[in-house]
């Protein structure tokens, strides 16, 4: 852990007058983590990774397990009913069973007594190709920003690990699709691109169940949330979520959350 906090370059800092608090910077950092992302995963789509999936029988056979990697690449992951639901919060639920149904008949997923999933040999071997993939994508998407991405790294694995802790602690509210996605499979020798991507990945289904709780608390379902006009509703349930979501982010100072948004806007994607 670094003892002096990340800098960037003519970036604010507390010391300049601005107070960066956990509940805000959750906010704030959303959407940063939401573009990098997915540029990541973009680019991990068109550099190789739909020609990848075409191999092994096409989005039919490989969808979920591109979704749940981060648990289904680790040795004997496995994704359980209830952060399957969760990550599927806003599908329908038949849907989403016939899809699974589809790639356990491509042989790409095996179902448990339980009503979890594994994946297959067949799975895995995908699986170990797509973390190659996106190795290679998100070095070329990235190129120029070892030091931008090492600091994200570094700061995401703190934040990461907070989540988890304070996951673990018996009066914490359920975060059922970040438990289900977190913490993600980091083999050695992952790439700092591949770790950047994966982590923050882990961290947007921390803020959807944030995101989740807050507007179950308002009333709503997944599908009337989805129906609410901008106003003073929707903003409520937005702040809430940020509160919801802000627990990890205190594990960082004020000047490193600032200095997570500048490296987070300074990607490319």
């Amino acid at each position: 852990m670094p003892t002096e906090p990340l800098r960037c370059p003519g970036a604010l800092t507390v010391d300049d007058g601005v107070e960066l608090a956990p509940h805000r910077f959750a906010g704030m950092v959303a959407p940063a983590v939401e573009r990098a992302f997915v540029a990541g995963m973009l680019a991990g789509h068109d550099g190789g990774g739909a020609e990848l999936s075409q191999r092994y029988g096409g989005p039919a056979a490989t969808a979920f397990l591109v979704e749940f990697r981060t648990r289904l690449a680790a040795p004997g992951g496995t994704v359980g009913r209830v952060g399957f639901a969760a990550v599927n919060r806003y599908r329908d639920p038949a849907t989403c069973q016939r899809a699974l149904d589809k790639q356990v008949a491509h042989g790409m997923i095996a179902r448990r007594p339980d009503g979890g999933f594994t994946a297959t040999e067949r799975g895995a071997d995908f699986l170990a190709e797509l973390y190659q993939v996106h190795a290679e994508v998100t070095e070329e998407l990235w190129a120029g920003h070892d030091d931008r991405v090492r600091r994200l790294v570094e700061a995401y694995g703190r934040v990461l690990a907070y989540a988890l802790l304070l996951a673990g602690e018996p009066a914490a509210e359920p975060v059922p699709a970040f438990d289900v996605l977190a913490p993600p499979h980091e083999p050695d020798g992952t790439p700092p691109g591949v770790l950047l991507l994966n982590r923050i990945g882990a961290l947007r289904y921390h803020r959807a169940d944030a995101h989740a709780a807050a507007w179950t608390a308002a009333g709503h379902t997944a599908s009337s949330v989805g129906k609410l006009p901008d106003g003073p509703e929707r903003r409520a349930i937005e702040l809430e979520t940020d509160r919801r979501a802000a627990g990890p982010y205190a594990t960082l100072t004020a000047d490193e959350r600032l200095g997570v948004l500048a490296d987070l806007a300074a990607l490319p994607g």
